[in-house]
């Protein structure tokens, strides 16, 4: 696995990103990882953001998680949610351009505010073949979207999390259009600490069915 950090536009901005390729000779599959809310400390060096972006590399992944806009080394500053779904057009728009990834197999990923942020993008680009939701604060966000999105997707939350509690996220799950994957996590809470791993593998087996098997 190799790392290279980026910079790549978004409107007139531009933001910083960690793109890790797999060892081996592509086309490779790819993953966006976007992260946790700005305004409360989230970043793309966030403890599950990291071991997503580590496991699928792994498994033969493109990943790319980046900071929005005004985070760390990205210009600007906090865009109410409107910019930062510009920031993820803009990183997909990235991503498809890299000569190692297969751009009919991208997939979509936000954990936490990161989902709400950047998945409303997903069900209506045609490059987002798979779309993921960590942890999503059904409390905070809209996500009436997936309610109508015919694209394989997982969501997946801890049985404590206190910003969803476990019986509105599987009603949520419930009333979703196939194809789709829900998971509750017995123990995590909204953070994932000591489950980050347990998570990561359940993404990635996720993605590499619906992806890795994609022509």
């Amino acid at each position: 696995m190799k790392e290279q950090r980026v910079n790549f536009p978004s409107g007139g901005l531009y933001l910083e990103g960690i793109l890790a390729m797999p060892e081996g000779a592509g086309p490779f599959p790819a993953v966006i990882i976007c992260h946790p809310h700005p305004l409360y400390g989230g970043s793309m060096d966030n403890n599950v953001v990291c071991s997503l972006s580590r496991t699928l590399t792994q498994a033969s992944f493109v990943s790319f998680r980046f900071n929005f806009r005004g985070v760390c080394g990205s210009q600007g500053k906090f865009g109410q949610g409107i910019g930062e779904q510009q920031d993820a057009e803009a990183a997909i728009a990235f991503i498809g351009a890299v000569k190692e990834v297969d751009p009919e197999r991208i997939g979509l990923a936000g954990y936490s505010a990161g989902a709400g942020f950047a998945l409303p993008v997903g069900p209506d680009d045609e490059r987002i073949r798979a779309l993921v939701a960590i942890s999503p604060p059904l409390v905070m966000f809209d996500f009436d979207f997936l309610g109508s999105c015919p694209k394989p997707k997982l969501l997946i939350s801890g049985s404590r999390d206190s910003f969803t509690p476990t019986d509105r996220f599987l009603e949520f799950c419930l009333n979703l259009p196939e194809p789709k994957e829900c998971q509750s996590i017995e123990g995590a809470d909204h953070f994932w600490w000591g489950y980050e791993s347990s998570l990561a593998a359940r993404v990635t087996a996720f993605l590499t069915r619906v992806l890795q098997s994609s022509t």
